[in-house]
C-alpha cells in the first residue's frame, strides 16, 4: 500500500492530515484517520466506487435531471466527476473548507479543472448556501470531517436553509452514518426542516445511509412506477437503481402497493 499526506495549518479541522492509500487499484482519500472518504478505481477513474456515493443519485427515481446542483464536501471529487461525465445538462457548484483537498483532489483523483459546467470554491459550506442568490434543484452534503459531520452543517436551522433555497421541485441529500449515535436525531431535524418529506436509502456496504429530503411530495409512486423508473434509468447511468428500490423498502413508510412520500 502506498500514502501520501499533505497537512496544512490553521484550526485544528484544517490541521487534519490529508492521507492518499492506494491498493489494488485502488486510491482512497483519508482525513485525519484511517476511514475513507472517498476512493477512486485508478484504471476508471470515473466509476463510483464506494457505494454510499452511488445512493446519492436515488432521487433521479423521483426528479428529473437537475440543471443546477450545490455540493458541500468535495472529497476525491467522485460525485462532482460523476456529475460532469454523465450528466451534461447539469451545472455544479462545490463548496470545499479545505484548499489541500481540492489540491489532492485534482492531482491525485482526476478532478477536472472548473468549466461551464463545473466550479470548485474554496469557503464554508453554511456561508455560501445562506449567501445564494438564486435557488437550485439540487443541495448534496457530503461534508464529513475526521469527528463527523461539522455542526454547522447539521442544525435544524442550516437545513431549514437548505429547503428555502431549492426550487419547487428541489432535493436535499445528505450522506449520514447509520452507527452515529446522532443519527435520529439529524434525522429528526431533517424531517421537521422538510415536514416529514424524508427518504432513508441505506447503502448495501458500510453503514452509510442517504437522507433524500424533497420540498414538495413525490404523490407516493407505486412500486411499479419506481420500478419501471430504474430500468429506464439503468439504461442511462452505470448505476442499481432497480436495487435502491428495493432498499427503499427497509426504512421508510410504505404499503404493498406503493412508497408512501
Amino acid at each position: 500500500m502506498r500514502r501520501f499526506s499533505r497537512k496544512s495549518g490553521g484550526n485544528s479541522f484544517a490541521e487534519a492530515a490529508v492521507d492518499v492509500s492506494e491498493k489494488d487499484g485502488i486510491r482512497s482519500l483519508h482525513l485525519g484517520s484511517e476511514a475513507i472518504q472517498s476512493s477512486m478505481r485508478v484504471r476508471d477513474p470515473v466509476e463510483l466506487v464506494l457505494a454510499y456515493s452511488r445512493c446519492m443519485f436515488a432521487f433521479l427515481l423521483f426528479r428529473d435531471e437537475p440543471q443546477h446542483m450545490v455540493m458541500v464536501g468535495l472529497g476525491g471529487g467522485s460525485i462532482s466527476k460523476f456529475v460532469h461525465h454523465h450528466m451534461p445538462q447539469t451545472r455544479s457548484v462545490v463548496i470545499e473548507l479545505l484548499p489541500q483537498i481540492v489540491g489532492v483532489a485534482r492531482s491525485m483523483f482526476h478532478l477536472p479543472p472548473d468549466d461551464e459546467r463545473l466550479e470548485v470554491r474554496v469557503g464554508d459550506g453554511a456561508e455560501y448556501i445562506a449567501g445564494m442568490k438564486k435557488p437550485t434543484d439540487v443541495i448534496l452534503l457530503d461534508a464529513f470531517g475526521p469527528t463527523g459531520i461539522a455542526e454547522a452543517l447539521s442544525t435544524e436551522s442550516f437545513f431549514a436553509q437548505c429547503r428555502a433555497q431549492l426550487n419547487d421541485d428541489g432535493v436535499l441529500l445528505v450522506n449520514l452514518w447509520g452507527s452515529d449515535p446522532r443519527f435520529q436525531i439529524y434525522i429528526d431535524r431533517l424531517s421537521r426542516a422538510f415536514d416529514g418529506l424524508v427518504l432513508c436509502l441505506p447503502a448495501r456496504q458500510r453503514g452509510n445511509i442517504t437522507a433524500l429530503c424533497f420540498k414538495r411530495g413525490c404523490n407516493s409512486p407505486t412500486w411499479d412506477a419506481l420500478k419501471d423508473r430504474a430500468k429506464v434509468l439503468e439504461a442511462r447511468y452505470p448505476l442499481e437503481f432497480a436495487e435502491f428500490v428495493t432498499d427503499l423498502r427497509r426504512m421508510n413508510p410504505h404499503n404493498d402497493r406503493r412508497l408512501l412520500v
